[in-house]
Order: C-alpha cells, then sequence, then structure tokens
C-alpha cells in the first residue's frame, strides 16, 4: 500500500479557507505550480523561506509515493518597478544601471539563485520555465481573452477587464476581497489613464521608445504583463486543471487573484484546485525584506559578516531553523533562535550517526508492547507531516525517536526487547524524512560527539552543581568510556557525590 493511503494528506485551501483531505485529480499523480523568483538582484533569507516550504511540499508528496510534476517558473520580464503597471521593468533597470544587457542580468541572478538553492539543498523542480521563453504562448493566451470579452486594447497596450469578469465570474475569491470596496478605495482615474477601471491590470504594455525588453505582438511592440506569465506557463505544463499552486503569502493578491481571473477569462477554468502559501520570515516583528535593510544573504549568513548577526551558521543550521516553524506561521529571526537551531540541528545527526553503532534489535525476549509504542513514534511523524506538512510537530516527534536512540545506545538491554522488523522500519523512516523530506544534510562528524552526550554531560554538571548523585544516574562502564571520548573524567562516586573533571 502506497504511503499516500496510509497517511492521507490534509492541506489548508487558501481558495476554499478549509482545511481539506488532499484529493488529487489524477491517482497518484501530482501538478504543483510555484511562483519563482524575479532576477534582478541576489536572493535573499526570506526567499529562501519560501522556496525551502515548497521543497519540503514537494519531497513529502514524492515520499508518500505521488508522482509529481514540480513547475517553478524564472520571472525574467514583465515585473515593473512597485508591481504595478507603470515605472521600468526591474531587469530593465537593471540592466541599465550596471551597463549590462538585460540578459546579462538575468543570467547572473539566475546562476545566484540556482547556488543557493543548491546550497540550503533545494530539489531542482521537474521543469523550470521562463517568461522570455513562452512569449507566443502569452500572446495567444491574452487573444483567447479578449475574444472572451475580459480584456481590451488601448493604444498599443491590453488590460483585463474586471469589472466586466466580475459580472460572470467573482474577482477577490482567493484573497477574499470586494470588488465594489476594492473601486471605492481606490483613486479616480484622471483623463492620462488607459484603463477603464483602476483594478484593470495590463496583459501586455506597450513598450515606449528606449524600453530594452520588448516584442512583436498583434498590438505592436511590447511585453507581457507581470501576472500574465504564470497563468500561460502553469496551464502550458499541468494542464487548464492541475493540483497545486503555491507561492508566498504577499503573492496572494494581485498576483495569485489576477492569475484565476485570467485562467478563468481564458478558458474558463481556474487552475489550481489548492491554493498553498508561505508565511513571510520576520526580523524584529518586521518582514525580512532589501528595502527594510535586514535581508541577509547567504555569504552574510554562513560568515556572520552582517550588523544583525552575532556569528555565521551552516546553511543546514539556517534550514532546520525554518523547519522549526509551521510553513504558513510568521518565523521570527533571532541569533539566539539560530543558536538553539544549531543545537538541535546536531544533536538530531548525531543520533542519525549513532545508529550504526547500536547493537542488533530482538536478541532478547521480544516486548510487543515496547515495539508498538516505538513504532509509534515514527507513525506520528508521518501523521504530522501529513497534517498540512507539519515539519514544526514532525520534529518534536523525531527527537522522541533520537532520545530512543540514544538510550538504546548507553543501554543496549532496552533494544533487546524491541522487535526488529519494527526497529528496522522505524529507523527507515526516521532516516527517510530526515534526508528525503526535511532534507537535512549530515554536517554532524561521527555518532557519539559531543552533541550526543550533551544531555548526559548537562545531567552531570547539574548533580556536581547540588552536589547530589542518585541511584538513578549510576553510570555504567559504557557510559563512562562514552564521556571519556569527549574529555569528561569521572574521580568519585562515594558518599552521594561525584567529581570530574573536563579534559
Amino acid at each position: 500500500m502506497s504511503l499516500y493511503k496510509q497517511y492521507p494528506l490534509s492541506v489548508q485551501n487558501n481558495l476554499t479557507k478549509q482545511k481539506e483531505q488532499f484529493e488529487p485529480l489524477s491517482e497518484g499523480k501530482v501538478g504543483m505550480y510555484v511562483c519563482g523568483p524575479t532576477v534582478y538582484s541576489d536572493v535573499h533569507l526570506g526567499n529562501v523561506r519560501t522556496f525551502s516550504s515548497f521543497d519540503i511540499v514537494y519531497r513529502y508528496l514524492t515520499y508518500l509515493g505521488y508522482k509529481v510534476r514540480y513547475v517553478r517558473n524564472i520571472t525574467d520580464v514583465g515585473h515593473l518597478v512597485g508591481d504595478a503597471d507603470e515605472g521600468e521593468d526591474k531587469i530593465a533597470k537593471k540592466a541599465r544601471l550596471d551597463q549590462l544587457e538585460p540578459m546579462e542580468v538575468v543570467q547572473k541572478y539566475t546562476n545566484g539563485f540556482h547556488d543557493v538553492m543548491q546550497l540550503f539543498n533545494l530539489l531542482p523542480p521537474s521543469i523550470e520555465p521562463t517568461a522570455t521563453g513562452h512569449i507566443i504562448e502569452q500572446i495567444e493566451f491574452i487573444q483567447k481573452i479578449i475574444s472572451n470579452g475580459y480584456a481590451y486594447e488601448v493604444d498599443g497596450s491590453v488590460y483585463f477587464d474586471v469589472k466586466k469578469y466580475n459580472e460572470d465570474q467573482p474577482y477577490g475569491e482567493l484573497s477574499g476581497r470586494n470588488v465594489e470596496d476594492m473601486m471605492s478605495n481606490t483613486r479616480e482615474l484622471t483623463g492620462q489613464d488607459q484603463k477603464k477601471n483602476q483594478l484593470d491590470f495590463a496583459l501586455w504594455k506597450k513598450a515606449q521608445s528606449g524600453h530594452l525588453m520588448k516584442w512583436s505582438s498583434p498590438w505592436g511592440e511590447g511585453f507581457p504583463g507581470w501576472h500574465l506569465e504564470c497563468s500561460a506557463m502553469s496551464t502550458k505544463y499541468l494542464g487548464l486543471d492541475f493540483d497545486i499552486h503555491g507561492g508566498g503569502m504577499d503573492l496572494k493578491f494581485p498576483h495569485h487573484e489576477a492569475e484565476i481571473a485570467q485562467n478563468k477569462g481564458c478558458s474558463g477554468h481556474g487552475g489550481a484546485k489548492y491554493w498553498i502559501h508561505g508565511n513571510m520570515l520576520t526580523v524584529n516583528g518586521r518582514k525580512m525584506a532589501k528595502s527594510e535593510g535586514n535581508g541577509f544573504t547567504p555569504e552574510e549568513l554562513l560568515t556572520g559578516n552582517h550588523k544583525l548577526l552575532d556569528r555565521g551558521y551552516s546553511a543546514m543550521t539556517v534550514r532546520f531553523f525554518m523547519l522549526m516553524s509551521h510553513y504558513a506561521s510568521t518565523l521570527d529571526f533571532s541569533n539566539e533562535a539560530l543558536q538553539a537551531a544549531e543545537k538541535g540541528y546536531k544533536r538530531l545527526m548525531a543520533s542519525v550517526n549513532l545508529i550504526e553503532k547500536l547493537p542488533a534489535a530482538g536478541s532478547g525476549n521480544v516486548d510487543q508492547t515496547k515495539s508498538a509504542e516505538f513504532k509509534g513514534i515514527i507513525e506520528k511523524v508521518l501523521t504530522d507531516l501529513s497534517d498540512d506538512f507539519n515539519t514544526a510537530k514532525a520534529i518534536a516527534s523525531l527527537f522522541e525517536v533520537s532520545s530512543r536512540i540514544n538510550s538504546f545506545y548507553q543501554n543496549p538491554s532496552d533494544l533487546a526487547v524491541i522487535d526488529k522488523a519494527i526497529f528496522d522500519e522505524t529507523i527507515k523512516h526516521f532516516r527517510g524524512v530526515i534526508s528525503d523530506v526535511l532534507g537535512l544534510r549530515n554536517e554532524v562528524v561521527g555518532g557519539q560527539d559531543a552533541e550526543v552526550l550533551g544531555g548526559v554531560m548537562d545531567v552531570l554538571i547539574e548533580l556536581r552543581k547540588q552536589a547530589k548523585f542518585s541511584k538513578n544516574y549510576a553510570l555504567s562502564d559504557k557510559i563512562r568510556d562514552d564521556l571519556k571520548e569527549v574529555g569528561v573524567q569521572i574521580k568519585d562516586e562515594k558518599g552521594g557525590e561525584m567529581s570530574y573533571s573536563i579534559d
């Protein structure tokens, strides 16, 4: 039986505003589209969190046994400064300032984006289309919308008619906004405006003199609107109806709202069945962004070369830090949080390394109750992940497995009563979830390092402070040897006290 049948997945669908059982359109197959980066600058940590969230979605769907087609685009034209329909193209502006060809800018930052994704161990998508590579598809998409009466051309530009569309379909169903309310809260159009209504958005923009990025179209030379590319590319590679559309919470309106309207305006189909949004990374309660001056580049994060960082942190520590919060909740950055994540990550990976040093399970009289209890922990890990990809809860359960592994190492008799088949299956999923789902690489050397024994040392130090030593903490020869490996020498255990030295 496939894992997706054993552990049925539920997702928070932002289109219906409900958590729903996930049922793909085709049995055993999933089509997923995620809005990718606009490649005009370096990736910051807030971007990494968004793409990491959907890397988990992709990984877990695959782990459950689904065949996933994952499409994530590259925006290399059409995203204007200010995210509106006016102003300069972000890539063209960067090219002008740096005196480069626009495609030089695109190539530089696309390469940089890929390097960062690899650094944080994000899997590449199945297909990574670019906006400039799909100009023909976007023009055809616009022509269909015009023929259906939901768009109009003015002096070489084409706009989507929101008011006309709203007469037939609800505009604002994803974000929960009301067209009448939005219109009453927007400024009135001036005589210079080409749009019929302020809410209308560009499908195609006429290229003004000197514009660097432009293509021929039935309406003259111009370039596609920002929202259009995702509609054209998602439906080309996944079909008019597909399973999942993902992106950052900040894209819900207007970008994703516009996508749904474009899709229905073109074909009558809304595109994705499930809309999932990752939340933002904050610093002291404020969104992490270049404009705020609080966005970390990967280089700054790894080296610690930033005014807000106490020191550098490894890529896997940062990945683990992001996994400690549910994708739909805000995650606030602090040095303390990263240091806690570093400790937790090392502890978890050290227990993975320790598995090879364990004696054989089931070598004694098997206790079925204890075996079932051990199996139940890993089942909870998978149940947590199937509850809307809740990595935070899953990690808590993984630490329970980790504690058992450490206990088995220190007390082999506890492992002897665990059924071998159950132990092997549990360890298989323990390793699989950590590496294949959470995407954590092993940066910890050896299984029996200071992190594994960190808990034991904490106990010893606390006992020493209190000058107390109970029989519950009597040290076995194995624990003594383990402590010796990390420089702890036990000198005395007499009279309810103990002493030790640390090399």
